[in-house]
């Protein structure tokens, strides 16, 4: 484990595997370091890149400074960035490929950006989130039902059926959601009002012009592939491209060789 500081001090913590020209990994909801698709990809990809994980902000090894704020996420992946030898490519899964773009749109440096299925809801293909999501998950941390902020979660933002929820409180991984339910409300803070049912505002971003590459499984929910697609249309250097038989949860062994074509790199610092 490697530390970068932050703007505000805090600790961040990340990891390094692989040689090659700096790749940052930025996960979504309830991802940390470790998370073992991280970890696989990785090792498919450490041959050509040297792939950074870290812990955002309160999860993890690393540290949880109040009050929290999307700036405060962006400040944390320009430290990691800055203890890398650029140029530096990004990729972004779910809600943490909307942190990326905004911190691609806030001038934090990197040559080349991926995003994996950023959760937009842009029309009316399913129910958006209700205006008052954060406010419940602020609620619910507050009073200490970690478990409800969960459920509001995965029901609400994410569309799991509440028949499934049930399911998912009876196995193991519910414990690793309930001990990262203080994040959900930073995610609902970095998606903003993208997941609203209105279209992505057409100037959000306009200042991302180095490459991005929008990702969506094609056997994903037809919401999180409009919304890669939306994005990729409205960015000036945006491209969209389809992983077959792919749904948010992505193989790790389909995503890594899109990446290595999209990156491609020519040389140790290219």
């Amino acid at each position: 484990m490697q530390k970068a500081i932050s703007r505000d001090g805090t600790v961040i913590a990340y990891d390094r595997t692989g040689e090659g020209p700096a790749l940052v990994l930025v996960g979504g909801a309830y991802q940390v370091r470790e998370d073992p698709r991280w970890a696989t990809l990785a090792g498919l990809l450490g041959d050509r890149f040297t792939v950074v994980t870290y812990d955002r902000r309160g999860r993890g090894d690393s540290g949880d400074t109040s009050p929290y704020a999307v700036e405060r996420e962006i400040e944390d992946l320009a430290a990691v960035i800055a203890e890398l030898d650029g140029p530096v490519r990004v990729m972004g899964m779910s809600s943490g490929a909307v942190l990326a773009l905004e911190a691609a749109a806030h001038g934090v440096p990197m040559k080349e950006l991926a995003l994996y299925e950023p959760p937009f809801v842009i029309d009316d293909s399913r129910p958006p989130v209700p205006v008052d999501y954060v406010d419940q998950l602020d609620a619910a941390i507050a009073e200490g039902r970690r478990d409800d902020a969960v459920t509001l979660m995965l029901t609400t933002a994410v569309g799991v059926p509440a028949e499934f929820v049930g399911q998912m409180r009876a196995s193991g991984i519910w414990s690793h959601f309930a001990a990262l339910a203080h994040t959900l409300p930073y995610d609902a803070r970095v998606m903003g009002d993208t997941m609203s049912g209105r279209p992505l505002p057409a100037d959000r971003w306009a200042a991302v012009r180095i490459p991005v590459l929008a990702i969506g499984g094609g056997a994903s929910d037809p919401w999180l592939q409009s919304g890669a697609r939306a994005l990729a249309a409205l960015l000036p250097a945006g491209s969209h491209r389809t992983l077959d038989g792919q749904t948010h949860d992505v193989d790790p062994s389909a995503l890594a060789p899109a990446l290595a074509q999209f990156y491609a790199p020519t040389g140790p610092t290219a």
